[in-house]
C-alpha cells in the first residue's frame, strides 16, 4: 500500500458557527488530498490521459478541528474494479495523532479525451498499489 500525507492548517475560513470546521470543509480536504496524491505521483503522460470523478463519499466524523490545528491527511488506495477505484483518507491530528475524521471514496476513471469511463489499467495501479512511501 502506497501511502501519501498532505498537511492541512485549520483557517478561520474552515470554521462554522459552533466554532470547529465545518463537515463541507472535511470533503473539501479528502478531494484535495487524493489530488495532491495524484499530482505528485502520477506521470504526466498518465495525468494528460485520464481525470477522476468521484462517485461516493463516505465519511465517518470523530472529533472536531479547531481554528489553527495542525492537521494531515494520510491517503493511499485501497483497491481498484474495473473503472472505479476506493480510496482511503484519515484525518489526523498533529499534537496527538487523533484521527478526527476517516473517509472512504469511490472514485471513476474517465478518458481526457472523451470523459467515459476507462478500466484502471496497470500504468496505474502499479503507480499507487506500490508498498508504503510518504511525500
Amino acid at each position: 500500500m502506497h501511502t501519501f500525507e498532505h498537511p492541512i492548517i485549520v483557517q478561520l475560513s474552515d470554521i462554522d458557527v459552533m466554532n470547529h470546521v465545518n463537515n463541507v470543509v472535511y470533503v473539501q480536504w479528502v478531494q484535495d488530498a487524493a489530488a495532491a496524491h495524484w499530482n505528485a505521483h502520477a506521470p504526466a503522460e498518465i495525468k494528460t490521459k485520464y481525470n477522476w470523478v468521484v462517485l461516493r463519499h463516505e465519511i465517518d466524523y470523530r472529533s472536531a478541528a479547531v481554528l489553527g490545528d495542525q492537521l494531515i491527511a494520510k491517503t493511499w488506495v485501497d483497491q481498484y474494479e474495473g473503472v472505479k477505484s476506493t480510496r482511503m483518507v484519515q484525518i489526523i491530528r498533529r499534537s496527538d495523532n487523533k484521527i478526527l475524521a476517516e473517509a472512504k471514496t469511490t472514485w471513476c476513471l474517465l478518458t481526457a479525451a472523451n470523459n467515459r469511463p476507462a478500466r484502471v489499467v496497470d500504468e496505474i495501479t502499479s503507480v499507487f498499489m506500490k508498498s508504503s512511501a510518504s511525500s
